[in-house]
């Protein structure tokens, strides 16, 4: 479905392999703004497309002179996830996904898109816009093991780890809120396949925190899933991880190594930091209704 506005033609589908003949080009253009919607295409073409919900992927790209000029994605019941747009972009695609009736719970985009789409869904939908969180994000400059590890070591999590896993990611999901999160039973098992999450364990075996990595796409591998619990903390234990995780992911081949962060969170901010991130630019999600 094609839909022409003053800043080009938007084309809708719920078709991934059309959408990426259309967007693929432009999102590897930007390995890390578009981190997200890269690796989350990627996860829709290996594992299906009801892997994050039951609705069917929705899918848009912005054409301006044959090219691509900007995508979105959403994974109902999840928010809605765009690329950066101009102030009429925003508005222009608010109104059209207002005229075809589709309930939004959010979105999620670089600070000043998502202030833009928040304000124009209101303007044209009269709901209610919240600000639930600011995010940034980092890039891996020289990584910088943290110092002294805590006592034990790194291990690639196995298939007897599954259960902990499905825990720990619900705890993880719980604790970020809604948006793009997929079943913790399907990510478990996802990624114990791939080799894509690393616990970190105590002298005597005990699992004490983890960290997760996307796949590797367009040279770019993101951390995610990084978690400790609560009776675990403040012993290092992340930062060791997170150091191992991002120095996997460049012995895989990786380019580009990213994270994002919750700014209302200081001490994971300056972690981050510690071990040789970066920022790259800030992100924010909005809450409707």
């Amino acid at each position: 479905m094609d839909t022409d506005t003053d800043s080009g033609t938007w084309h809708l589908t719920h078709d991934l392999d059309d959408f990426l003949l259309r967007a693929g080009d432009f999102l590897r253009s930007r390995p890390a703004p578009h981190t997200v919607p890269l690796t989350v295409t990627e996860t829709l073409r290996t594992r299906g497309p009801r892997v994050y919900g039951d609705g069917e992927p929705e899918l848009g790209v912005l054409r301006r002179d044959g090219k691509a000029r900007a995508a979105f994605f959403r994974t109902p019941p999840h928010w809605l996830n765009l690329t950066a747009l101009t102030p009429g972009e925003a508005d222009g695609l608010a109104a059209r996904l207002a005229a075809l009736g589709r309930p939004l719970p959010g979105v999620s985009a670089d600070r000043d898109t998502a202030a833009a789409f928040a304000a124009a869904w209101q303007r044209h939908t009269g709901v209610t816009v919240t600000l639930r969180r600011r995010q940034r994000l980092y890039r891996l400059g020289t990584l910088t093991a943290p110092r002294p590890l805590p006592p034990g070591g790194a291990r690639i999590a196995a298939r007897t780890d599954h259960e902990l896993l499905v825990r720990w990611h619900d705890e993880f999901a719980a604790a970020v809120g809604a948006g793009t999160v997929r079943d913790s039973a399907e990510w478990a098992d996802a990624r114990i396949d791939s080799g894509g999450v690393t616990l970190w364990e105590t002298p005597e075996g005990t699992p004490v925190a983890m960290a997760g990595t996307s796949p590797l796409v367009a040279g770019q591998v993101r951390v995610t899933g990084v978690y400790t619990p609560a009776p675990h903390r403040g012993r290092g234990y992340a930062g060791a991880v997170t150091a191992e995780v991002s120095r996997a992911a460049l012995a895989t081949g990786a380019s580009e190594v990213l994270l994002f962060t919750d700014l209302a969170n200081p001490t994971s901010n300056g972690l981050y930091q510690r071990i040789g991130y970066g920022p790259v630019a800030d992100f924010a999600v909005y809450g409707f209704g």
